[in-house]
């Protein structure tokens, strides 16, 4: 029996993903394979039906919990409430409750200056990290009540640090920010406890950038004070099962925003 048996997890871009060397390159992945291991059943969302399929295979097979793959893209073109009603709808019919709630998909146009950045790019960033957000916790609102559960939303220091090239990332995470501090403080009555990550591991989309764009890696990008890059399973994924164990809820029921320490940083 793990922590997190019988519970059921929305992850967001959750998609497997590899790096050039063949180890786990997906965040959202690894946060996935430690709520597997302590039992969790799952529902991952993403783009890319390929990767959540792939998921689902190795999760099952290798631990035996359920997992449900919807395809989701919020977006400035789409639908966004019915795109995100239709997970809920999914998660509810397979599993009937909702635990945890974990906003971790995230796309940008990383690079690009704020003077060359145009309204699309700016979009991309808003509507798939901060509107996504803002519609899943809007849906996943009653259910968490039910189950007094926890919402883990994914942030960033790129705000903070005014990083080169990341105007609408640095936007789109900021705004996550203070959503999850008002949740925090309109939920807590409710037993819903919702917290804050900023990490930094070494993953696909960090490689691709780096090798897409040296100058504003090499700007931005710096080595954890530990000395290494966060593993995306033993120390995020960790991280969220603690975030939604009861013993963290019953000694915190308040917001915690996470940076620093192990690869935990902006």
């Amino acid at each position: 029996m793990g922590f997190l048996t019988g519970k059921t997890a929305i992850i967001t871009g959750a998609g497997r993903a590899v790096l050039s060397n063949g180890a786990c390159g997906s965040i959202g992945y690894g946060i996935a394979t430690a709520y597997a291991k302590e039992g969790a059943n799952l529902v991952i969302t993403g783009r890319n039906v390929a990767k959540l399929e792939s998921a689902k295979e190795e999760l099952e097979r290798l631990y035996g919990i359920q997992v449900l793959t919807v395809a989701a893209d919020v977006n400035s073109g789409a639908d966004n409430e019915a795109v995100v009603n239709n997970v809920i709808t999914q998660t509810i019919e397979k599993f009937g409750r909702i635990d945890v709630l974990i906003n971790n998909a995230q796309a940008s146009a990383s690079g690009v200056t704020l003077a060359d950045h145009t309204t699309e790019q700016f979009d991309l960033a808003l509507y798939s990290g901060l509107y996504a957000a803002f519609y899943y916790m809007k849906a996943c609102y009653p259910y968490l009540k039910e189950t007094k559960g926890t919402v883990i939303n994914f942030a960033s220091g790129a705000g903070l640090f005014g990083n080169y090239g990341q105007c609408a990332y640095a936007a789109a995470k900021e705004g996550i920010r203070g959503l999850t501090r008002v949740a925090a403080t309109e939920w807590a009555k409710d037993g819903i406890t919702a917290n804050v990550i900023c990490p930094l591991a070494w993953t696909a989309q960090l490689e691709q950038f780096k090798n897409a764009y040296p100058e504003a890696f090499d700007k931005n990008v710096h080595t954890p004070p530990a000395g290494h890059f966060a593993d995306a399973e033993t120390e995020i994924g960790r991280v969220c099962v603690q975030l939604a164990s009861s013993d963290f809820k019953y000694l915190t029921g308040e917001t915690l925003t996470l940076e620093g320490g192990l690869g935990l940083r902006p």
